[in-house]
């Protein structure tokens, strides 16, 4: 990118926010702060009225604006492309929202990014996996969430816990929204519990975003998912697996961590996962233990032999009183 092409984006990034960072102009161009201070420098010296504060950042004064931006053909594109996935992986209202958004944008796309934009419609689609599992549409769950986000109030849930097969109702304190494999979270301060809990979107089933505010102050989002995901010390396991057998899986191994899997020469799928918990993976496997064998580790195979004896126990003790 060159230096003219770099000031004109560094002006329209400033107008996108109330106070832009040095560091963040510099992060997004590759380029040194020094070079950040002279680029500023020179907007300063074309008219732009900036406010620049040590320690704070850059903004634009009140008031000032520019001319309709024009968009390349590369960005209406992406533009159209995002329009497609908010269709088919938010609710009903985020979704007309962006739509809505989307017509404003396309009203200042000059003659041929407008043509461009009719004729690439029909070659991009998403389609949804079988695994996936959608919002009730008629919540409209991700707007209220945000609402609350944005305006720190509480949230009512009506919500249903997978792991305890229990309905619940709570009152949270929204931290932010994720999108993982097929799944929107939302990690929220949970009253209920006194912690922070992760909530999947499409196991709400009642949400109402309540009067009350509150006024603790959370760490940002992404520090919630550095903890809970990309820090979790995750252990490999690789089971074999009757080919018969492997329907029965179902949706239940995501669960487990599932990464891959492969079809081997003897009737038999080779299955690898990746599991914060042994504890429950060998819980998860006894069910179909009879028609799977573990590979490794050995910490696994332990486990499950000291569960298998435990139950065994009882089982005889069981028959001794009968």
């Amino acid at each position: 990118m060159n230096r003219i092409d770099r000031i004109s984006a560094i002006l329209i990034q400033l107008q996108s926010r109330r106070v832009t960072k040095a560091q963040d102009i510099a992060d997004r161009f590759a380029i040194s702060l020094r070079t950040v201070y002279r680029d500023v420098k020179a907007l300063e010296e074309a008219g732009i009225p900036i406010i620049g504060e040590a320690g704070v950042g850059y903004s634009i004064m009140d008031g000032y604006r520019l001319p309709p931006v024009m968009f390349t053909k590369e960005e209406a594109i992406s533009f159209l492309t995002a329009e497609k996935l908010v269709e088919h992986l938010t609710d009903t209202a985020n979704s007309a929202n962006y739509r809505s958004a989307m017509y404003k944008i396309k009203a200042v796309l000059r003659t041929t990014e407008k043509d461009l934009l009719e004729n690439m419609d029909i070659h991009i689609e998403i389609l949804q996996g079988r695994r996936t599992q959608t919002i009730n549409p008629d919540l409209n769950v991700i707007q209220p969430i945000l609402k609350g986000i944005s305006e720190a109030k509480i949230i009512s849930l009506k919500y249903f816990s997978n792991y305890s097969q229990e309905k619940t109702e709570r009152l949270v304190e929204p931290v932010g929204v994720f999108y993982l494999d097929g799944y929107w979270h939302l990690i929220a301060y949970c009253r209920l519990r006194n912690d922070y809990r992760d909530f999947r979107l499409d196991r709400i089933q009642d949400i109402r975003l309540t009067e009350e505010t509150f006024t603790r102050k959370h760490p940002p989002l992404k520090d919630h998912l550095k903890s809970w995901y990309q820090d979790k010390d995750l252990k490999e396991v690789i089971i074999h697996v009757n080919k018969k057998a492997v329907p029965y899986l179902g949706e239940q191994k995501y669960y487990s961590g599932y990464i891959s899997e492969r079809v081997m020469d003897d009737d038999k799928v080779e299955m690898i996962f990746l599991t914060g918990s042994m504890e429950g993976f060998a819980r998860w496997y006894m069910m179909y233990g009879d028609m799977a064998t573990i590979i490794k580790p050995d910490e696994l195979i332990d486990r499950v032999k000291t569960l298998s004896e435990n139950i065994s126990a009882k089982l005889s003790a069981s028959e001794i009183s009968c």
